[in-house]
């Protein structure tokens, strides 16, 4: 387990403020929400990983066989290596609570870690995720706080697997709420806007 199994950005910040993880969508990297991270929460640790698979050239956390088709070992693999550099960085800069936010890809891998590993996350946002699977439900014993953002046209990611995911966390009494857009795979001002919203309460 270390802080540094990723290449990635990070800016310390005050002792005992929370620590967020940023993670980009595909063919991004660790620039891409690094900025609007410190925006969100000014006096928050910002850790930025970049996905270590490249796909065509383009940087992802997994693999994938196809659009919407994931390779799970490699999910699995890649969400065990993002839990331990979770863990390692909370430790390292010795925070308070977990915070993630992640776009597409990025969003697909911190619902992973979500999902498998309950309880590291205090809240996340997931903006534009898309989980193909139905995952197992287990008992946990502490709550996540998730907003999740979506098009309603996203061709990438169906409404209906979107709400699905919604469900499947409220199920085990996660504490989500849901921002829609009318439009498709973009990210759009009104999701901006309630990821500000929902994220106030770590501000300081």
């Amino acid at each position: 387990m270390s802080y540094d199994s990723y290449i990635h950005r990070a800016k310390p910040g005050e002792p005992g403020a929370p620590i967020l993880f940023v993670f980009h969508g595909t063919g991004g990297d660790e620039n891409q929400f690094f900025d609007f991270g410190g925006c969100l929460l000014p006096n928050a640790t910002i850790v930025s990983p970049r996905g270590d698979i490249s796909e065509h050239g383009a940087a992802r956390f997994f693999r994938r066989k196809a659009e919407g088709v994931y390779d799970c070992e490699d999910l699995a693999r890649a969400t065990n290596r993002m839990s331990d550099f979770v863990t390692a960085n909370r430790e390292r800069y010795q925070s308070g609570p977990v915070v993630g936010l992640g776009f597409s890809n990025g969003a697909n891998i911190l619902a992973s870690v979500l999902i498998e590993k309950p309880g590291l996350f205090d809240a996340a946002v997931l903006m534009h995720p898309l989980i193909p699977y139905e995952p197992e439900q287990r008992p946990v014993s502490s709550k996540t706080r998730i907003l999740i953002t979506a098009g309603q046209r996203d061709p990438i990611c169906p409404v209906e697997l979107t709400t699905q995911l919604g469900d499947y966390f409220r199920r085990r009494d996660d504490q989500v709420e849901f921002e829609w857009h009318s439009g498709g795979h973009e990210l759009r001002p009104n999701e901006i806007e309630a990821a500000k919203t929902f994220l106030a309460p770590y501000r300081g």
